[in-house]
């Protein structure tokens, strides 16, 4: 589990195959084999660290379903490490599993994202959202897009500061509306089950 606090902008290095390797920016961050990490907020799992770079598998799940397929070598990426059960949640519950991809349509600090309007229904002003990793509050709520604003230091410390309108984000919507919504269909089904067998 994760906040969608980052901890480091790191980069993109390569890619063979379904093996992307990047590159943490602290230098002082170890990672052991097996360790998960969330990039630009989809979980990734650690299966070589040489040191510098660390080394994930990416299934085709996972590329069709984030942007990091489109992930070119240099390219900015968001990192952050799982919640400690000991650790303050300061953002929301994040789980790294990425919902869908969003489009942007107006550039940070007024950052608005353009979506699939079948996921509407998670979207509520003052709610939380995970816009590549990054907890951050919905300010706007539209039939097919969101807004968010940024601070300087996000923009500055993650990938949302230079995304440029029609670039791709990785949207996590609150995991808490999926339950709601979730109850609520198994709760109308079996009422419907009822009144028919009156």
């Amino acid at each position: 589990m994760f906040t969608g606090l980052v901890e480091g902008y790191g980069s993109f290095r390569s890619r063979d195959g379904d093996r992307f390797t990047f590159n943490w920016p602290d230098s002082g961050v170890t990672f052991s084999v097996g360790e998960s990490i969330a990039v630009n907020g989809c979980c990734l799992t650690v299966v070589e660290f040489n040191g510098h770079d660390w080394t994930a598998n990416v299934i085709e799940e996972t590329l069709s379903r984030t942007n990091l397929n489109f992930l070119n070598s240099g390219d900015g990426v968001n990192f952050e490490k799982p919640l400690k059960v000991s650790d303050r949640l300061g953002g929301h519950i994040v789980q790294g599993h990425v919902d869908t991809v969003g489009l942007v349509r107006r550039a940070a600090p007024d950052l608005v994202v353009g979506f699939d309007p079948n996921f509407a229904k998670y979207v509520v002003t003052k709610g939380s959202i995970a816009i590549d990793g990054v907890s951050l509050t919905v300010i706007e709520a539209g039939p097919d897009f969101l807004g968010v604003s940024l601070i300087p230091h996000t923009s500055l410390v993650t990938t949302l500061g230079v995304r440029q309108v029609g670039e791709s984000v990785n949207l996590e919507f609150d995991i808490v509306a999926k339950y709601v919504e979730r109850m609520y269909t198994f709760e109308a089904r079996d009422q419907a089950g009822t009144d028919l067998s009156n």
